[in-house]
């Protein structure tokens, strides 16, 4: 039986190129439908790993109690006070508590490329935000000044958005501002940022003396449950508390679910197109190879050898279009720099990520279509009649 089906399959494939134009548009059809899942999975990916990839476990994020981001967070200065008196906080050489009360607020910019308008994040900030930020570094120019209209500009936003350039005055809403500097946190959600003293942007916004979020380091990642019951338990607060790594894990869940629940329909739609074409693919091949198909079983060859070597024709051509397709997919797109909205409405950027794991996917897919595809043709190549052999 094995030597056989080698045989059949060797005839299939030297049939191969009796029929180039249809065999090779099964290949691509099958390249493009991986590709498409690939490169949504590779935006999946990309975003899930800048997101998820920020913060630490030793980082707390406070914010009012309900709140799912913190455009909806609101705490007052006199919360800050009370927070910054909780155990389990980390303290510097001088007895103080490592903590920043921040905001976050809705800017406007212009992406460089498509010269199209996005919503940026303006981060108004303490002294103490950069001890907050694991791998902080200024790359670029210099910290802002207390009170002034100046801006510390993240590495993304100055890669992909105009008129960010260091020394150059911008425009923000009704306000012109001086970049001064340029920050990077290592890829991490806070270099699509811009950061300015937080005073100025409560003045500015006319939010008083609001803030959306209070930044604390803990004493020990532990330390966050103490933090915690002594939060809940003061009866003047109404606040959440969690691991910074924990907060951007749940921002990033509905963004990667949204970009996966259209990626993977839109690549079975597109397999079933793909599947018609592998159909006729086979089809067509077990149809010029009818006299040959009934030679073999006139000189004793088994239907389920005919099968057999019409179904590995069909998965071969389906694994070259898998391969070809995760291959181009992932020197396209591998690194790609893109931008899309966070859970805050602002633009997040990050890079393509194309996976092996995303690979074996695709190539799972592309199998599954060659076999569906090859099935039902096989089923008739095992079926032809020993009269063909004479043409009846």
């Amino acid at each position: 039986m094995f030597k056989q089906t080698l045989a059949v399959t060797a005839i299939n494939l030297k049939s191969i190129p009796q029929r180039p134009g249809m065999s090779a548009a099964t290949v691509l059809s099958i390249a493009l439908v991986v590709g498409v899942l690939l490169g949504f999975l590779a935006m999946a990916n990309g975003f899930r790993a800048t997101v998820q990839g920020t913060g630490a476990d030793d980082i707390a994020v406070v914010m009012r109690a309900g709140s799912q981001a913190e455009l909806n967070s609101n705490l007052m200065r006199e919360d800050e006070r009370l927070i910054a008196e909780a155990p389990g906080i980390a303290r510097d050489a001088d007895g103080e508590p490592i903590v920043s009360a921040e905001l976050y607020v809705v800017t406007d910019g212009m992406r460089s490329a498509s010269q199209t308008p996005a919503n940026l994040p303006l981060r108004g900030v303490g002294p103490r935000a950069p001890e907050l930020r694991d791998g902080f570094t200024i790359t670029q120019g210099r910290m802002f000044e207390p009170g002034a209209a100046e801006l510390l500009v993240g590495e993304n936003v100055l890669a992909e958005y105009e008129g960010f350039a260091l020394g150059e005055p911008i425009r923000l809403g009704s306000n012109t501002w001086t970049v001064v500097g340029v920050f990077s946190t290592g890829g991490t959600v806070f270099d699509s940022e811009l950061w300015t003293d937080a005073p100025v942007v409560q003045s500015l916004y006319q939010r008083g003396n609001s803030f959306q979020s209070v930044r604390l380091r803990l004493a020990s990642p532990e330390a966050i449950e103490e933090t915690r019951a002594y939060l809940d338990a003061e009866p003047r607060l109404n606040v959440d508390v969690q691991s910074e790594r924990a907060f951007f894990a749940s921002q990033a869940g509905g963004t990667v679910t949204l970009i996966e629940y259209v990626g993977w329909p839109l690549a079975i739609l597109m397999a079933i197109g793909a599947l018609a074409g592998a159909w006729n693919t086979m089809y067509s091949s077990v149809d010029a190879r009818v006299r040959e198909i009934a030679t073999l079983r006139a000189l004793g060859f088994s239907g389920f050898s005919a099968f057999l070597g019409t179904m590995v024709e069909s998965l071969l051509l389906a694994l070259l279009g898998g391969i070809i397709g995760a291959v181009v997919t992932w020197l396209l797109f591998d690194g790609l720099t893109a931008s899309t909205l966070g859970s805050s409405f602002t633009q997040i950027v990050f890079a393509f990520a194309v996976t092996p794991g995303a690979m074996i996917a695709g190539v799972i897919l592309a199998l599954i279509v060659g076999l569906l595809g090859g099935l039902i043709p096989a089923m008739r190549a095992a079926r032809v009649p020993l009269l063909s052999v004479h043409g009846g």
